[in-house]
């Protein structure tokens, strides 16, 4: 059954605006503008990127520069989304007007997994950047990442304009201090100045390229198999979406922002790889550390280095709150949609008087807290686990996103929906070699053992505990399913006619049963 939108355009009756309710338009454009500047430079960059540079080398720029561009794509695909229907739920309730209820179902759960872990990258991280000032050494790793969790968590709870008005101060001071280290690193390239690294003064340039293997030193497999951590330092370009259902201005405000990926990639993501590279080694990068505290610290005067390496640590640790804080949003938003239609237990649609999703949030936090152990027991290794297993969620979230994509299109052309007058470039073909492109990370994963490798067998058992949460959640899904107008995929599963009240049952008044 469809019905006429004010346009004209014929559309499936489906009425998902009780998503919406409660939420507040707290977010002012200068807020989502800077989210979407600042939402990708996170941890990944700024602390992954050391390990990555150590293992593939300067070979790291041109990875990064692959996986931006699909990275481009995938936003641009959602932002055809954002337009035809701006939703807090983003992806998960697209998934679900397009595709159906099971579809949002494993859709929401694996992009809450993947929060669910990168809350744990990002604790781990800043215990790890606290622990770079001799103050802070002396207190165990799972009690500083706890201590952050907390504190992130309680600016969470209070408004959607406190998160907001937060992020956009971390994401200023993440972009202020990358153009300030572009601009150093310039300057130390253009005039040759000298580092020292191992005890010893190293002239910056390309002679660090020629004198250290070249672009490629380790071969193409090891740059290559980085490809998983690439992906996850993109991880939060989809926040936009979520952002758009409290959002001022959402036709004007989304492209403009989406747009901006473009230079974000190339200067920040694949310049500052470039320029790191040609400052130091990249045997002298280490996992664990952030490339830019190890640039700046091996400055020539060991006191500018030491001031230097501190300012820059300050910085990388407000990306991991950044990051964290955009974590706890984003799943009390996913996790909330969910509850709506049934996905997700029922108290998690709970909300606060401000319009805050608080227990949704709360459960992330639970589950944050089950990964501050392994801070206890595997200190050394809870960031790459972590990290890994995010990673899972974030392919299959862009997958989602390029699925519904393509459904809109179809949509479209079925005059089903109004055509996007904010395209993906290329479409259908760019979407195509997206969806390839995830595909072959996943298969790169499963070959890089071990970490990679157990990351992909980890499906065995997350695979299963979907399905049992299915049939668990089953009857409450389909039953709210059934009280929405319209279709919530191929098959129905109730249409409410005119003068013909659907029943809970899933029967219409004539006792005929849909879906």
């Amino acid at each position: 059954m469809t019905a006429q939108n004010d346009t004209g355009v014929a559309k499936p009756a489906n009425d998902f605006s009780h998503e919406q309710e409660g939420y507040q338009h707290g977010l002012k454009p200068r807020q989502l503008q800077m989210i979407a500047i600042g939402g990708a430079i996170g941890t990944g960059l700024f602390l992954g990127a050391g390990g990555r540079l150590h293992t593939a080398g300067p070979a790291l720029a041109v990875t990064y520069l692959v996986a931006g561009v699909f990275a481009f794509f995938i936003l641009r695909a959602l932002g055809e989304l954002v337009l035809h229907r701006p939703s807090s739920g983003s992806f998960i309730s697209y998934a679900r007007e397009f595709y159906g209820e099971k579809f949002a179902y494993a859709a929401g759960w694996m992009y809450f997994l993947n929060w669910a872990m990168t809350s744990i990258v990002d604790t781990t991280a800043v215990a790890l950047y606290l622990q770079y000032w001799k103050a802070f050494t002396a207190a165990p790793q799972w009690l500083l990442a706890l201590i952050a969790l907390v504190v992130v968590l309680a600016a969470n709870m209070v408004a959607v304009k406190v998160f907001g008005e937060l992020e956009f101060w971390f994401a200023l001071i993440k972009v202020a201090a990358l153009v300030a280290f572009l601009v150093i690193a310039l300057v130390w390239l253009v005039f040759a100045f000298p580092v020292e690294t191992g005890g010893e003064a190293v002239r910056t340039g390309f002679s660090i390229w020629a004198d250290n293997g070249g672009l490629i030193p380790n071969g193409v497999l090891p740059a290559v198999l980085v490809i998983q951590g690439v992906v996850f330092a993109y991880a939060a370009i989809e926040l936009v979406g979520t952002a758009s259902g409290e959002t001022q201005d959402t036709e004007k405000v989304i492209p403009r922002a989406i747009n901006s990926v473009v230079f974000r990639i190339a200067v920040f993501y694949v310049g500052s790889v470039v320029l790191l590279s040609l400052l130091l080694p990249y045997t002298s990068y280490k996992e664990g550390e952030s490339p830019f505290v190890t640039f700046f610290s091996s400055l020539g005067n060991p006191q500018v280095g030491v001031v230097a390496g501190s300012i820059m640590n300050f910085v990388v640790l407000t990306a991991a709150l950044s990051s964290l804080n955009a974590g706890l949003y984003s799943t009390g938003r996913a996790l909330h949609s969910m509850g709506m239609n049934g996905s997700a237990p029922k108290w998690t649609t709970k909300m606060s008087k401000g319009g805050v999703p608080y227990a949704g949030i709360l459960l992330t936090a639970a589950f944050t807290v089950a990964g501050v152990a392994l801070n206890y027991f595997v200190p050394a290794q809870a960031f790459e686990i972590a990290l890994n297993v995010a990673s899972l969620g974030i392919i299959t979230a862009w997958g989602t996103i390029i699925l519904c994509q393509m459904k809109l299109r179809q949509w479209a052309k079925q005059g089903l929906a109004k055509e996007p007058s904010f395209k993906l470039p290329g479409a259908p073909v760019t979407s195509w070699l997206t969806l390839a492109f995830l595909a072959s990370v996943v298969v790169l994963m499963a070959i890089d053992y071990p970490v990679g490798t157990w990351t992909i067998a980890s499906l065995v058992v997350i695979i299963p505990l979907l399905i049992v949460g299915w049939f668990l959640q089953r009857d409450r899904i389909l039953r709210i399913a059934a009280l929405r107008e319209g279709v919530t995929g191929p098959f129905p599963i109730g249409v409410r006619d005119p003068g013909n009240q659907v029943r809970r049952d899933g029967q219409d008044g004539s006792g005929s049963t849909r879906g």
